[in-house]
């Protein structure tokens, strides 16, 4: 079988080279761009994120990151974002006293962690659902955070026919989501990218979805 073709959002994240080359050893066959038809076109979409909320969100409108992120999950096909890439896919983040707009794919408030030293940076632990696919095989492996926000309640109420999304969590100062799987949009607080061996084999879970 050909490897999957996918395209990271290259909105001027800073960490996009190291994002491609963690996908390229999971397996895919990966293309920075932020061209409307190519990202759309893909097999799987990332979108990567390192800095402040409101910084990621205007980067991603001026490439229209967000009309590309919905159009691809209209059509049921697959998103993962990582880190503040998957911070603004809620509705707003609260940085500084100020809030911010999101992508509003999910309902919530991205929020400074309750902890007396931040960022909450290095190895973590995840507490997974009995039924989760990113990580199958890696339910017990650490993996590489650093992050001072986070999304700390999940609100989103999703109704049958439509599966339960699976939340894995994660503890720094209180608990945070670290990873959600729904359906075509799939995401990481932590860093697949800088998680080692257990990082790539998370990839490679997301790309066997794709």
């Amino acid at each position: 079988m050909a490897a999957p073709s996918v395209v990271i959002l290259d909105y001027g994240s800073g960490n996009i080279h190291s994002a491609a080359k963690a996908l390229e050893a999971a397996g895919a066959n990966v293309r920075l761009s932020a061209d409307r038809s190519v990202a759309e076109a893909a097999d799987g979409l990332l979108v990567p994120g390192v800095g402040a909320f409101a910084a990621v969100m205007s980067a991603l409108e001026s490439v229209r990151g967000g009309a590309i992120i919905e159009k691809r999950l209209t059509g049921s096909r697959p998103v993962m974002g990582i880190c503040v890439g998957m911070q603004v896919l809620f509705a707003s983040g609260d940085e500084h006293g100020i809030q911010t707009d999101g992508l509003d794919e999910w309902p919530g408030v991205v929020e400074k962690l309750p902890a007396p030293v931040l960022p909450h940076m290095g190895w973590n632990t995840v507490e997974t659902p009995d039924d989760t696919t990113l990580f199958d095989s890696i339910r017990d492996e650490r993996f590489y955070f650093v992050h001072s926000y986070a999304a700390q309640q999940w609100t989103l109420d999703v109704q049958p026919p439509f599966p339960q999304p699976k939340l894995t969590w994660a503890d720094h100062g209180g608990r945070f989501l670290a990873a959600v799987e729904n359906g075509p949009l799939t995401a990481t607080q932590f860093h697949p990218e800088k998680s080692g061996e257990a990082g790539i084999k998370l990839l490679s879970n997301w790309l066997k979805t794709l």
